[in-house]
């Protein structure tokens, strides 16, 4: 029987030290987040980071807390329950950190049957800080504890015409009665080395800006060439105005360089080059969750705001938009009816 499994990143039980500081550790000790051997990432998570950074992390959540719970949880459990009432099989939803576990969603799909699993990270792009890291664990409880399914996994689906469609009309949407100077695409950042890590060929990543526009097999694991290519389909679709349109990437840690732009750069940049009204969007998620609502839509609108612009719009991600839903309902019935995945 053919199932399907949802993974998202995960949270924080509450907005509270106590809580959040369990979730980060799982969260920075994972060697696909913080690649560098596990005596100096222990040494730098629990003995420097987890020292102070709970405690600002929960004040953060605090501010994005929903009654009902963490935003990104809410919104990821209103999708798989839309999703559910769009396919007859059964669908289940795990977060790759915190206690709504991989593993308890791979056992609520064996008890009903399922052999035959659909793994979907709920990530537009690859990264192996996200994407991969999902993919990794997944197999990894699957071996261990599961052993009798068989998991297929969703392809990254950063250019995918019905994704691109739906993102497009969401931001369009998101666009009424907003006039803007600029658009900005704000991606998740990662360290350049992952870049590099990740490339196949081990030549070909150079994040010199030419690379990405030269075909490569590379571009299958490249985030930064992805994220790119979100923001030019989305400018086509949409007939954007090439000058109007920029991509940046947020929430860097200090020591190590990763992508650029950097987005709180670019807040200040574009206000002082006279961008007054400012719409910031960010694909890197199909779920609203701190980085989005804190970071961006708080933080970012005072960035903006301090360096002289004056209009500020954070268009929401997809979330359980039904225009969303349905893209996805497709997939996985294509999938279940002939083994066919997006591309």
């Amino acid at each position: 029987m053919k199932g399907v499994l949802l993974v998202n990143l995960g949270s924080p039980d509450s907005p509270t030290a106590k809580d959040v500081k369990p979730y980060l550790d799982e969260f920075l000790m994972d060697e696909r987040v913080i690649d560098v051997p596990k005596i100096l990432r222990n040494i730098l998570v629990r003995g420097i980071i987890l020292q102070t950074r709970p405690k600002k992390s929960a004040k953060a959540y605090a501010k994005i807390w929903w009654d009902e719970g963490s935003p990104l949880i809410v919104l990821s459990e209103r999708f798989t329950e839309k999703l559910r009432q769009h396919t007859k099989m059964p669908v289940a939803l795990g977060m790759r950190y915190g206690t709504m576990t991989i593993k308890n969603a791979l056992q609520e799909l064996r008890q009903k049957g399922v052999d035959e699993v659909l793994l979907v990270p709920l990530y537009p792009h690859y990264a192996m800080s996200s994407y991969e890291t999902v993919v990794v664990k997944v197999l990894e409880e699957q071996q261990k504890a599961f052993p009798e399914m068989n998991v297929t996994t969703m392809p990254a689906f950063y250019k995918n015409p019905d994704y691109i469609k739906a993102l497009s009309e969401s931001i369009k949407d998101g666009l009424k009665d907003f006039e803007y100077d600029h658009i900005l695409f704000s991606y998740h950042g990662i360290p350049e080395r992952h870049i590099r890590k990740s490339d196949p060929t081990r030549f070909h990543c150079k994040i010199d800006g030419s690379c990405c526009k030269i075909n490569s097999v590379a571009h299958n694991t490249c985030y930064r060439h992805q994220c790119y290519d979100t923001t030019e389909l989305v400018k086509a679709y949409l007939g954007l105005p090439e000058d109007k349109v920029s991509s940046s990437f947020q929430s860097r840690l200090a020591g190590d360089p990763w992508l650029k732009p950097y987005t709180d750069y670019e807040f200040e940049r574009l206000a002082k080059e006279g961008k007054k009204r400012l719409a910031v969007i960010t694909p890197a998620f199909v779920s609203d969750c701190l980085e989005t609502l804190e970071e961006i839509a708080m933080e970012g609108k005072e960035q903006f705001e301090e360096a002289g612009g004056e209009h500020y719009k954070h268009i929401s991600c997809l979330n359980d938009s039904d225009a969303w839903v349905q893209v996805m309902a497709n997939w996985v019935n294509q999938w279940e009816e002939s083994q066919v995945l997006p591309v």
